[in-house]
């Protein structure tokens, strides 16, 4: 890790946004839960990484998603520069499942006692973009109301008849005739819901449902939570699922919803710490992830692929919600300033940015190179720079030959009465960050792999 002693300006910088971090940490800690030890190396997930890596996986979005065969068109259009949408007919559900993030919602009981307008958010949507690229149904539990459901999926081909079009099901209310109903309304893909918790019996139904809606004509994956100290019950879980011929599985990270710390606490688990790689009020309700299940769900990959499962895999991290937040909001504002880019692995806006004795020497050497875009905060005492100089940021030697200490300045656009302007979340060390990606690796591996799954019709 990077020193700053002999450097105030930069110290002070990365001082401020980690008490910022303290802060936020503290004020979560307030409300019962507790953290696990600080771990911002998380050797064991970047090793498993990379043994993905070597067998053929993708690590996309700044390691928040990892893939291991082929990816659903809504995993891949999550993220992606395509248009992707997520409604409800409900909050309603006949599961009571201790992790569901819907009770941290806004709204959560006044939509579990009336309907979501859904008709009016399908007609809002095609007036808005009728270019959308991928819609999903949610809930609660959608098959609660099967004919809503099947007219959502009516309508929504109608307005969008080159979506992909999915559900997500708890799937112990489907039968052969909604499967088959729901497939001639236009849907495409169904996304069962397995609990752990559930008894055989509920397992069994599933699975045999899952048979059901492929038979239909329906693409069939899966997507659930790894809960820590599971493995062994995973490992069968997905042996399951791979038998009842399943297409994938989405492993989600386990999170915890704000609203029930005391069975989190019963289970003997604890919240990833740091919460976040860059703190910020994030939109998705899944809120904080619990310790050891990002390992948890890499080791199950792997273990599927030695074993030669065919299910293909995705593991989609707390953070990976987080990044399709970030693309919507500062891909638009990717020209915002001459000096920063857009990161097209973690979805912000980057800067370099040098401080104190650094400036000067900085300036003249990225000068003599072409550099000509400066923005200057004497206020600060601080010199930023595009992030496509980092590099040769790095190799200037500063007064008494030292080198300099270039850093990352990570933002998020803003919009006021029509003005843009940028908000700074976070500096760090340029030899502490990950690297700036400046072309979409992610959109080019994923096409080199096949790119999605493709529904059955």
């Amino acid at each position: 890790m990077a020193s700053f002693d002999d450097n105030p300006a930069a110290r002070a910088a990365l001082e401020l946004y980690e008490e910022i971090e303290a802060e936020h940490l503290r004020a979560l800690e307030e409300t019962g839960v507790t953290f696990a030890p600080r771990d911002d190396v998380r050797e064991e997930a970047h090793a498993l990484m990379e043994k993905l890596r070597a067998v053929g996986a993708r690590v996309r979005n700044g390691g928040a998603s990892v893939a291991l065969g082929r990816l659903s068109p809504g995993c891949v259009a999550c993220t992606g520069s395509c248009a992707s949408r997520t409604l409800a007919l409900s909050n309603n559900c006949h599961r009571d499942c201790f992790f569901c993030f819907n009770p941290n919602q806004e709204g959560f009981a006044y939509y579990c006692e009336h309907p979501f307008p859904w008709r009016d958010q399908l007609d809002d949507l095609a007036a808005g973009d009728a270019s959308l690229a991928c819609l999903a149904l949610s809930g609660g539990e959608p098959l609660l109301y099967p004919d809503e459901a099947c007219a959502f999926f009516s309508r929504a081909r109608a307005l969008f008849p080159a979506a992909h079009l999915r559900m997500y099901t708890s799937g112990d209310l489907l039968d052969a005739d909604l499967a088959e109903r729901l497939h001639l309304c236009g849907l495409d893909e169904v996304r069962f819901s397995i609990k752990q918790d559930d008894p055989p019996h509920v397992l069994d139904a599933v699975l045999a449902n899952m048979g059901l809606a492929k038979r239909a004509g329906l693409a069939v994956m899966v997507e659930m939570p790894p809960i820590p100290g599971t493995e062994e019950q995973m490992r069968e879980v997905l042996r399951r699922i791979d038998a009842a011929g399943a297409q994938g599985i989405n492993l989600l990270e386990f999170a915890y919803p704000m609203w029930n710390w005391e069975v989190f606490e019963a289970l003997g688990l604890v919240l990833r710490n740091p919460p976040y790689r860059v703190a910020y009020d994030y939109e998705y309700a899944g809120s904080l992830a619990v310790d050891g299940s990002e390992e948890l769900c890499l080791r199950l990959m792997l273990w599927a692929h030695e074993h030669g499962l065919g299910l293909s895999m995705h593991y989609c991290s707390l953070e990976n919600k987080h990044r399709a937040q970030m693309r919507i909001i500062n891909e638009p504002h990717a020209d915002i300033s001459a000096c920063h880019a857009f990161d097209r692995d973690d979805f912000f806006l980057k800067a370099g940015v040098v401080f104190g004795a650094d400036r000067a020497p900085v300036r003249e050497a990225l000068g003599a190179l072409g550099c000509t875009d400066f923005v200057e905060d004497d206020g600060a005492d601080a010199t930023s720079f595009h992030p496509r100089w980092l590099s040769a940021a790095s190799r200037v030697r500063a007064r008494g030959g030292r080198l300099v200490q270039p850093c990352v300045s990570t933002g998020i656009a803003v919009e006021a009465d029509g003005v843009r302007a940028l908000r700074e979340l976070k500096v760090e060390s340029a030899e502490d960050a990950a690297p700036v990606q400046l072309e979409d690796v992610t959109r080019m591996a994923d096409e080199a792999a096949g790119d999605v799954i493709i529904s059955p019709k």
